[in-house]
């Protein structure tokens, strides 16, 4: 199994300048706009991957 992906982004500000954090695993914290967040991941959805070939409107 590989290594847990890294964030390329903050998500308030857009700027790449992240490190980890102290607090622990996916914890992350921004230089640029000094904030601190964690990622998470919650798991699969049940319903899976849903494709509407409808199309929409019909003009």
């Amino acid at each position: 199994m590989s290594e847990r992906a890294a964030p390329f982004y903050c998500p308030y500000c857009g700027d790449e300048d992240l490190r980890p954090n102290e607090q622990g695993h996916g914890a992350w914290e921004c230089a640029a706009c000094n904030r601190a967040f964690q990622l998470k991941f919650l798991g699969l959805l049940t319903r899976g991957l849903q494709r509407n070939d409808g199309g929409g409107d019909e003009i």
